[in-house]
């Protein structure tokens, strides 16, 4: 019998319920984030990447970003560091918070993180990698992941020997961001690398890039044969997609939509509602993690995204920025439920059902 697109995946002492993933993201991936994408269907989430150095040194917002949610039973820690020595003063504290896993990020093309020599400037150096994943996958038995890119740029495309040494150094799992570093987020995904590195490595290997629609990532899963698929700007004001792909890789195969009726604008107006309504939620469980006028600050960015494709979207978008209140928010995101699709917002949000 085919195996299943869509599965648990297995690790040393630790058992993944399913194969999709929310990615650690920079300034998104907080708790409330990994709350909101559990709610509707990722089986794994990461917090966001956070330092090593700043983690030995005691910093307390760092620390901040490893906590758990109210209902977060299990949690990968991603990091990033240069030298072995970073992960041997950091592991301590990291394992005071009880990770499910803890990843080494070697794919972060952000300059301020590169210059470090972290991120993917790792790339350029595979036998660091190595040393870095055997000096902590020999200091504890929590599994040890590492996420890598294709290559440093065209002319160094070398995610086999960067592959090779992760599992070498006893990596457990292997995410691959299918870009090199020069590439950033442009361009297109190189989907036969994942492939041959799924082909490859002896153990899981998990697929990012270019994963914006639950069929992109059933592509990706046919594709590439890998192990699962790892959403990362996709899921960004649009956690759905979890709960979504999962519907089309299981037997039926089918699409969960807000609404059954056959009239297509019907259906897609009853989606956007959803979706717009899930990110009043999501504001409210920033709320309840942080203070008012930061989690009404840092929601811009995630309501920015909840509303893209909405009719007089820019006009919304636009009077959402000026908002430093719930009650800002929730007055607008009223106003324009009503009046572009008669809906409620309290109404909408009451029966708010992950299983709808």
């Amino acid at each position: 019998m085919e195996k299943s697109l869509y599965h648990s995946i297995q690790l040393p002492g630790v058992t993944l319920p399913g194969n999709l993933f929310l990615a650690p993201l920079a300034g998104y991936t907080d708790k409330a984030f990994r709350e909101i994408a559990k709610i509707y269907g990722a089986d794994f989430c990461y917090t966001e990447m956070v330092s090593a150095e700043a983690i030995a040194r005691g910093n307390q917002k760092t620390h901040d970003l490893m906590e758990r949610g109210d209902s977060e039973e299990a949690l990968g820690i991603q990091i990033f560091l240069s030298q072995p020595d970073q992960a041997e003063r950091a592991l301590p504290d990291i394992l005071h918070y009880s990770p499910s896993l803890i990843d080494i990020n070697c794919g972060c093309p952000v300059p301020k993180v590169v210059k470090t020599g972290a991120g993917a400037a790792l790339m350029q150096q595979p036998e660091r990698i190595y040393a870095l994943v055997r000096r902590l996958s020999s200091a504890t038995e929590i599994p040890i992941t590492v996420k890598i890119r294709s290559g440093w740029n065209e002319s160094s495309i070398n995610f086999e020997e960067a592959g090779r040494a992760a599992v070498e150094g006893g990596a457990s799992m292997l995410g691959i961001h299918a870009r090199t570093r020069l590439q950033g987020y442009s361009g297109t995904s190189r989907w036969e690398h994942i492939a041959r590195l799924a082909e490859m490595l002896p153990v899981p290997v998990i697929g990012s890039g270019d994963l914006f629609s639950p069929q992109a990532a059933k592509d990706m899963l046919q594709q590439t044969g890998c192990a699962g698929v790892m959403f990362a700007r996709g899921a960004i004001g649009n956690p759905l997609i979890f709960q979504q792909t999962r519907s089309l890789l299981s037997t039926k195969g089918d699409v969960i939509l807000a609404d059954n009726s056959e009239d297509p604008m019907k259906a897609r107006d009853a989606q956007l509602v959803r979706r717009l309504t899930i990110g009043y939620y999501h504001l409210q469980r920033e709320l309840h993690y942080k203070n008012e006028p930061r989690a009404c600050a840092e929601m811009k960015k995630h309501l920015s995204a909840y509303t893209k494709g909405f009719p007089d979207s820019s006009n919304l978008r636009n009077k959402l920025m000026r908002c430093t209140s719930l009650e800002c928010y929730r007055q607008i995101l009223q106003e324009y439920l009503q009046h572009h699709f008669s809906v409620d917002l309290q109404e909408s949000l009451g029966p708010l059902n992950p299983a709808q």
